[in-house]
């Protein structure tokens, strides 16, 4: 199972963006993982301002960068918060999108927690947050976090497409949530379906290849969990037809998960990378926390994700 080390959360303070601290305290406190919190200070606020303040802009700059400390040196001080866990506080210069996977690199991070900011996530996701563009160019697993860390993930569902990259979305998912209940989920569906139903090919037909390709991606699953080292009947295996996104939303509902993992094959460090369409519309739509898991031994050639 992969081992977490190093943990990183990134926050500008805001309620959502804490609730990625929260959650690091938390996966911390379980794993044995060091964690650390990043606070980037933004390109210089006071540049406007320069012409005006004179010799007094340092000062102002120096005054707003001690009470961002402070606040956050307030933070991870809390005892109701920190779970015991001695956290190291990083402030950086800079636009987050470029400081937190430069720190990540740096620091050898395995783990990257940020909030997802606002009730219409899906709009400003869309529109290129800093979320989304942290995941474009992220080189280890992110974690958006939504909802407040009150206690240890409690059931996650892993979105399994049999790439490369399924296994170690399995392995990072039972990292920072060792004691969940696992659902791994596959969506399946016939290659050429329509194709066939054009061609005339009879409906019971296809109906036997609908029962092959389930009985078949059942078996992959079992064996993928097995690989994995869950117990046997520590686990529930579900395979669906139709639409990735809408089955992995309904069964999110249908089991109350609090997690749901997904992938992103490859990676690029050009923002102009997408991740892929079924990921980033769980990401908008989906009410639990969602993993994104980057499996960076994958070329790149397009946009790379479920």
């Amino acid at each position: 199972m992969t081992s977490l080390q190093h943990i990183l959360a990134a926050t500008d303070l805001s309620t959502t963006s804490l609730h990625a601290v929260d959650r690091g305290f938390l996966i911390a406190a379980q794993s044995g993982a060091r964690f650390t919190v990043l606070h980037a200070m933004g390109l210089d606020a006071l540049a406007p301002l320069r012409e005006m303040l004179g010799e007094h802009a340092v000062a102002v700059s120096r005054k707003v960068e001690s009470e961002r400390r402070e606040a956050l040196q307030r933070v991870l001080g809390d005892t109701t918060r920190n779970r015991g866990v001695a956290a190291d506080l990083h402030l950086e210069a800079g636009m987050a999108t470029q400081v937190v996977p430069d720190v990540a690199r740096a620091l050898d991070i395995g783990l990257i927690l940020v909030g997802a900011h606002g009730r219409h996530f899906l709009q400003r996701f869309l529109l290129g947050s800093t979320a989304s563009r942290l995941l474009r160019k992220s080189t280890c697993p992110v974690l958006v976090v939504k909802e407040p860390a009150r206690e240890p993930y409690r059931r996650v569902l892993v979105a399994i497409d049999f790439s490369p990259g399924a296994a170690l979305a399995l392995q990072t998912a039972r990292a920072i949530a060792p004691g969940a209940e696992i659902i791994l989920l596959h969506s399946s569906h016939i290659p050429f379906e329509a194709t066939m139903h054009y061609a005339g090919v009879s409906e019971e037909t296809i109906h036997r290849y609908r029962i092959d390709a389930r009985d078949r991606a059942l078996a992959q699953l079992h064996r993928m969990a097995k690989g994995g080292g869950l117990p046997e009947g520590g686990y529930t295996v579900t395979v669906t037809p139709g639409d990735p996104t809408r089955e992995i939303l309904a069964q999110e509902d249908a089991y109350d998960c609090d997690l749901i993992v997904a992938g992103k094959h490859g990676t690029n460090v050009t923002e102009e990378l997408l991740i892929g369409s079924v990921t980033k519309r769980v990401l908008a739509e989906s009410r639990s926390d969602v993993l994104v898991v980057v499996d960076s031994r994958i070329p790149v050639d397009g946009a790379g994700l479920p």
